[in-house]
């Protein structure tokens, strides 16, 4: 059987296989390269270098969140409700990745740490996302707002607890469900017209 063909993909998810296994701060290129059974060359002829190998894997991960969300801010419908679920998954989804695989999660807080202008375009496409749906609310008169781009950032800023990797312990604290609803029903009726 011919060997599989080297992409991208493949690298990236061997990468976090890597990670796992080894932690950010003992996993090499070599390791990655021997996982593949590849030579390390080989890797870099994708990725020219660790830090650029690491950032894509971090990229990818951030990623992940853009696309389900995106579902959200860009459905028809009441803004209302779509603003409510984008929350809720981005809530469900960072809760997810902490708790169903701590070890690769402390591995991107690392990685995270190391790139933070992929955190900062994470946030920005974040917020794009929840300025489209605010937007949308703003047009059929269900959110009174002025601007959305800064109000989105208030919305991001006001539910922080709820996505920020920093509040990952209290994710699983049976208050949290309670108090994230009533973060959002706050921002909700916060966006309402008068």
């Amino acid at each position: 059987m011919p060997p599989e063909t080297l992409t991208p993909a493949r690298i990236l998810e061997t990468t976090e296989d890597v990670l796992r296994r080894y932690g950010p701060a003992k996993a090499t290129v070599v390791d990655v390269a021997r996982a593949l059974g590849v030579s390390h060359g080989s890797v870099y002829r994708h990725f020219g270098s660790k830090a650029a190998l690491r950032e894509a894997v971090t990229q990818r991960w951030l990623d992940q969140s853009h696309t389900a969300l995106s579902a959200f801010a860009d459905a028809e419908g009441p803004a209302e409700p779509r603003l409510r679920q984008w929350l809720a998954a981005l809530f469900t989804a960072k809760r997810h990745k902490a708790g169903d695989d701590p070890e690769l999660f402390a591995t991107y807080m690392v990685l995270v740490g190391e790139n933070s202008a992929v955190v900062d375009r994470h946030i920005e496409t974040m917020i794009e996302q929840l300025a489209r749906i605010i937007a949308d609310g703003t047009a059929t008169g269900a959110f009174a707002t002025v601007d959305p781009a800064p109000t989105a950032r208030a919305v991001w800023d006001a539910t922080n607890r709820f996505h920020d990797p920093a509040y990952a312990q209290e994710w699983s604290r049976p208050e949290i469900d309670a108090a994230f609803e009533a973060v959002c029903d706050l921002v909700l009726r916060g966006l309402r017209p008068a």
